[in-house]
């Protein structure tokens, strides 16, 4: 078993992509950061961690981080207690202090009370999230207004939707307000975050994000409140998979909260099918015992 600490984006791609690439759709985000990464390495802002854990039979386990957020792991196989342990060694003696991970839920769990165990923390778990894909587009009802890119004089407005999406979905990764307009003014360059609007007035915004080789992932879908329940967000999220397949992507992913049963119809009634399920799991920060 040997862990092995990959310097760049271009080395761990090499040794995961095959691997990740057999299921691409599952492995989006590994594979999409990663890649934006490589595509953009002056957007790096601390380094990330890069890791695999094999043995004579290849590949057994995958292990991204890029700071602040949590330990991204694919397992080829879900009993990998070994290499678990082995990449749980390895981040300590390099000082690395993931604040949760994120992985298919045997895995994450398996991770978690190893890391416990090995860092003496404690953990709770976070989002139970669904990974969905989408190959064809089946048009909703025809909800008022049009889809348009984002631009420039959007910037205030993403800005504030972003960090309620963010408090909304994933309340303990919510940005600071520097933080969210920097984020949509790269969208905003890079020509990636759209808006519904009707009657000249945005009601709904989602954005595009980690390309891989065929597909591209759907994101910071948020509707404000007052505009909820009329379609809008149906709308917005089939005209960008239609947009993204017209592009050439063979297929578009996205992830729902599994706890909240709105989202996960209406991305099923506009033809995204499941692909999996991921666990989120959160440590505490502060070590217990010292």
């Amino acid at each position: 078993m040997r862990v092995t600490a990959h310097p760049s984006p271009d080395a761990f791609l090499a040794v995961t992509r095959p691997t990740l690439e057999e299921n691409e759709a599952a492995n989006n985000l590994m594979l999409g950061v990663c890649l934006r990464l490589q595509q953009y390495p002056e957007r790096i802002k601390q380094q990330p961690f890069l890791a695999t854990v094999g043995d004579e039979t290849g590949l057994i386990l995958a292990a991204m981080m890029t700071p602040p957020h949590k330990l991204v792991l694919y397992a080829r196989r879900s009993e990998c207690a070994e290499a678990l342990n082995a990449l749980a060694h390895h981040l300590l003696a390099g000082g690395w202090t993931p604040p949760g991970v994120h992985a298919a839920p045997d895995v994450a769990e398996a991770f978690a009370q190893c890391w416990a165990r090995h860092a003496n923390v404690s953990f709770t778990h976070g989002m139970r999230e669904r990974i969905y894909e989408l190959r064809q587009v089946i048009s909703p009802p025809l909800a008022p207004g049009a889809l348009r890119l984002a631009t420039a004089g959007d910037a205030a407005l993403a800005t504030q939707w972003m960090r309620a999406f963010t408090a909304e979905a994933l309340p303990d990764e919510t940005p600071s307000l520097d933080e969210a307009r920097e984020l949509i003014d790269t969208h905003l360059r890079d020509q990636t975050l759209y808006l519904w609007q009707n009657d000249g007035q945005a009601v709904s915004m989602a954005g595009v994000s980690r390309p891989t080789r065929r597909g591209i992932t759907i994101s910071l879908v948020y509707t404000p409140p007052a505009f909820r329940k009329r379609g809008y967000a149906s709308a917005c999220v089939a005209a960008i998979s239609q947009r993204m397949l017209d592009a050439g992507f063979a297929f578009c992913t996205l992830y729902t909260d599994l706890s909240n049963p709105t989202s996960n119809h209406i991305y099923q009634a506009i033809g995204y099918r499941p692909v999996c399920d991921i666990t989120e799991i959160v440590f505490n920060a502060t070590q217990q015992n010292q």
